[in-house]
């Protein structure tokens, strides 16, 4: 197939991108690039550096229709990414999560586009207490913009699908694992990196809350099925990506950190408090209709980045350095003058 993948320079995207290149699929990219002074460890593991994706550095606000013709099937992940990130301008969320992704989708169905795979969010679920396991029918409480975002998109996208367009949301767990655009402001990864540099699993929240967790490479193999699932399978349909064994207490996942870390004990920031983010998901349904199976757990993926930020020597400063914070570093740009306050380059 022919793929357009938005934001294929970030945190999952260059994951994914590698991943459908290696199904034999043309990728091409479309990315603002606003994390260009991002990249953790070997370059080469960039797609782009063999020079076999065509791409587009643009924001989504400004993609325009000629940007989707000739594609079969687009992957959308470029957004604000993280709940922090978004509650920096709750109007930028709007504009770019919201309605420049619902843009996107009308110009992909009216440029003949088949298939839209969209990166949604269990954060969908928000506040829903953790008490059960959430099916993709359950009822949907988003407690941040970024969430809220998600939803609104789900909705329309809905509105769009047709006989000739078929949307498809993925609901992907909490993203892990070493990537080359990494980030340090999600949970696993977090607290891996908070034992790696000072021996301390530091836990911000009172370590109580439920959340599903999934890698990245999982993520990404949940996006090959979608594109080469059976139109019938996945139309106007939503996924729960992750894997219903891998739901965990934020406490689980600081003891499992502290166990493969040697030496490191698991502690509390001052002023740690609950956190309204607490949800468990089932993700059966991908199993049953996409044959999705994770090829990760939360042990190995914290034996990865155990090994990842070992390789590069991670230092504390590094850790807390704006580089690898979505939110951090791209105030860093604003206070520059490289970054407009509406997020696009001066």
């Amino acid at each position: 197939m022919r793929v357009l993948v938005t934001g294929h320079r970030g945190y999952i995207g260059v994951v994914l991108t590698r991943l459908l290149l290696e199904h034999g699929h043309e990728v091409h990219g479309l990315d603002a690039d606003l994390y260009r002074r991002c990249t953790f460890g070997d370059p080469s593991a960039l797609a782009w550096n063999d020079q076999r994706v065509p791409e587009t550095i643009k924001d989504l606000r400004d993609v325009e229709p000629a940007d989707l013709d000739g594609f079969d099937a687009v992957c959308h992940l470029a957004a604000l990414s993280n709940d922090p990130l978004s509650d920096l301008d709750p109007e930028l969320t709007w504009a770019i999560n919201h309605r420049a992704s619902v843009r996107l989708a009308e110009l992909a169905a009216k440029a003949g586009v088949e298939r839209f795979v969209f990166s949604s969010s269990c954060s969908n679920y928000g506040a829903a207490g953790g008490a059960e396991l959430l099916d993709e029918t359950a009822e949907l409480h988003p407690v941040t913009p970024y969430g809220m975002s998600k939803v609104l998109v789900e909705r329309d996208l809905h509105a769009l699908a047709s006989d000739d367009f078929t949307p498809v949301s993925l609901r992907n767990a909490t993203a892990y694992g070493a990537s080359a655009r990494h980030r340090f402001d999600i949970v696993l990864n977090n607290l891996t990196a908070w034992a790696v540099t000072t021996g301390k699993v530091m836990l911000k929240s009172d370590g109580s809350p439920w959340r599903p967790i999934a890698h990245i490479h999982d993520i990404s193999r949940a996006f090959a099925l979608a594109l080469s699932a059976p139109r019938e399978a996945v139309h106007d349909q939503a996924f729960n990506i992750g894997s219903s064994d891998e739901n965990y207490r934020i406490s689980q996942l600081a003891e499992i950190v502290a166990e493969v870390v040697p030496g490191t004990v698991v502690t509390f920031a001052e002023g740690a408090s609950p956190d309204a983010r607490d949800y468990r998901v089932s993700c059966a349904k991908a199993a049953e209709v996409l044959g999705f199976e994770t090829e990760w757990t939360a042990r190995k993926g914290a034996e990865e980045l155990y090994a990842a930020y070992r390789q590069v020597d991670l230092s504390l400063a590094e850790f807390e350095g704006p580089r690898y914070q979505r939110l951090a570093h791209l105030r860093q740009l604003m206070e520059a003058g490289l970054v407009d306050p509406t997020m696009r380059w001066v």
